[in-house]
């Protein structure tokens, strides 16, 4: 796969007070597809504005034509998968077929006590996504379902008539440790990483590649374990949380660089944030725009 090159969207801004204008120009600069963030809030745009994922998804698929939308991501600590394969065959009718569903198993912030339970550990976390995959994998591609698990059911669960995408649209399951790599590998049609995160505060740009290049060879034993072709997973780089953080995005030249460095361990898709000033993802506007116009053409 040639690499491609996304941007992630915060719903931070009303929808005719700049939200629009912005999944229009995502479209215009030619990112391959433009996500947002599936919270409830996040760490520090907690106290500010803040919409729905699906909803903001929605109006940026009647609002663009072209450009390929999806989460980055969408977890079990406040989704249950017959009500979120409901909204998602619908999301996927009104755009076109052109939705991407990026799944993974949450953490410890807002949204893990925001309907009043107790956060889950990694291990509890781990299990009920375990579950809630292959269960929306069935109920998005099954006119009728009925399951009893451990943390989740469907009685009679009826999805007709499924998504635009067949035989549904496609999962990219953020994962780094193994029992999530086992489901990117069964269920996945791409794989998500935004790095270590151990390395996030103290680590160095090199130490980042050599555990992402340890990733990517995981993710290709959990494949050869499925008896699946690692090759025919996309592997996505969500960038902003690795020790470079969003200096990625200071010039073109930089970008460029770091592009080439990780599409050499296999990457096929890089997706850096749409900057919000104020923020840890400021930066610059044009060059932004500079890097979404010109740095795969630079890569060659």
């Amino acid at each position: 796969m040639s690499l491609r090159l996304s941007t992630v969207i915060l719903p931070v801004d009303r929808w005719h007070e700049g939200g629009r204008a912005t999944w229009q120009r995502a479209e215009e600069l030619g990112f391959h597809a433009a996500y947002t963030y599936d919270h409830l809030s996040w760490r520090t745009f907690r106290d500010g504005p803040w919409f729905g994922a699906l909803p903001t998804l929605t109006a940026a698929a009647t609002a663009t034509d072209r450009l390929r939308l999806g989460t980055l991501v969408t977890s079990p600590n406040f989704r249950h998968p017959v009500t979120l394969a409901k909204e998602l065959i619908s999301l996927d009718d009104v755009s076109g077929g052109r939705v991407t569903l990026g799944i993974g198993a949450g953490g410890n912030g807002f949204d893990a006590t925001a309907l009043g339970q107790e956060p889950w550990t990694p291990k509890e976390r781990a299990d009920r996504l375990a579950e809630f995959v292959p269960l929306l994998d069935r109920l998005l591609t099954e006119d009728a379902v009925t399951e009893r698990g451990a943390f989740y059911s469907a009685e009679e669960a009826r999805n007709i008539p499924g998504c635009v995408q067949r035989p549904r649209l496609p999962f990219a399951i953020a994962a780094t440790g193994p029992r999530g790599m086992r489901l990117a590998a069964r269920h996945g049609q791409a794989w998500v990483t935004t790095g270590d995160p151990k390395l996030y505060e103290s680590g160095t740009a090199a130490e980042s590649v050599d555990a992402l290049r340890g990733q990517v060879e995981r993710l290709g034993k959990a494949c050869a374990d499925a008896g699946r072709d690692v090759a025919e997973l996309g592997k996505v780089l969500l960038t902003g949380f690795t020790p470079e953080k969003n200096g990625v995005l200071s010039s073109l030249e930089a970008f460029v660089d770091f592009a080439g460095t990780h599409r050499d361990l296999g990457f096929t898709e890089i997706v850096i944030h749409w900057p919000i000033q104020d923020s840890v993802f400021a930066a610059d506007r044009d060059v932004f725009e500079s890097i979404a116009t010109e740095a795969l053409a630079r890569l060659g």
